[in-house]
């Protein structure tokens, strides 16, 4: 009678813990590649960032750039906004290199899109420079509703909460340019960035219908909070990348 007891015991723990929902990884980069259509060293950097895809520490973002536009091919994907952005975080920096391919990393470091081991070595960088990624964002979809929670930090500095509708994979066929006859695949291509809000340390929630931002092939949505602002961009403290399929 004990050892059965005992048994029944062991196999309930076990139930138990299998029912128990498995943790998702956190973040530990978030790692926003500025390219283009028209930039021929750019495709090995577009692979490199769908390999990252597989890695949950990473959040890979594509930023489609429209300045080599007129080589002869007009980026598809581009956003005047992201060449806006690649400057402001060369003026943080202080370095002035604009360049595609350009890999920001949690928004303080800088390595070469396709070189793997210099976006390591740019997240080694973020970390002894800032505190990244310290502040848990939690995004839930609900219905026809996607809600963003910041928990309440004392020790907060003045920051913006951005969400971004991605789309996970657009393959491009490229008639002209650099890059003409080739079919290149874009991870998590940033189709726009919506403001949420400021973030000052007080717990915020917000939300947002998802009709409002499921177009372009919209399967995800990344959400960055972000310190500074968009002319002056600092440190990504905090990130989340969201399915909506």
């Amino acid at each position: 009678m004990m050892t059965s007891r005992v048994l029944f015991s062991l196999i309930a723990t076990a139930i138990g813990f299998a029912a128990l929902p498995s943790a998702k990884a956190e973040p530990r980069a978030v790692v926003e590649l500025f390219t283009s259509q028209g930039c021929s060293s750019c495709p090995a950097a577009d692979k490199l960032l769908s390999e990252l895809q597989s890695d949950p520490s990473f959040i890979p973002l594509s930023l489609a750039i429209d300045y080599w536009d007129y080589l002869g091919w007009k980026d598809t994907l581009a956003l005047p906004g992201h060449t806006g952005r690649q400057r402001a975080y060369s003026q943080m920096r202080g370095d002035r290199e604009i360049y595609t391919p350009q890999a920001i990393v949690n928004g303080v470091a800088q390595a070469i899109g396709s070189d793997r081991a210099g976006i390591e070595s740019a997240v080694s960088q973020s970390y002894s420079s800032a505190s990244p990624l310290s502040v848990p964002v939690e995004v839930t979809v609900a219905g026809e509703r996607l809600s963003v929670r910041v928990p309440e930090r004392e020790d907060a500095t003045g920051s913006e909460i951005w969400l971004c509708p991605v789309s996970g994979s657009v393959s491009v066929g490229i008639a002209r340019g650099e890059n003409r006859g080739r079919t290149i695949t874009y991870t998590n291509v940033v189709r726009r960035w919506i403001k949420l809000g400021n973030w000052s340390g007080k717990s915020e929630t917000f939300s947002v219908p998802i009709d409002a931002i499921k177009s372009d092939g919209v399967d995800a949505v990344a959400v960055i909070l972000q310190n500074g602002s968009a002319a002056q961009p600092g440190a990504i403290i905090g990130a989340s990348l969201t399915s909506l399929n």
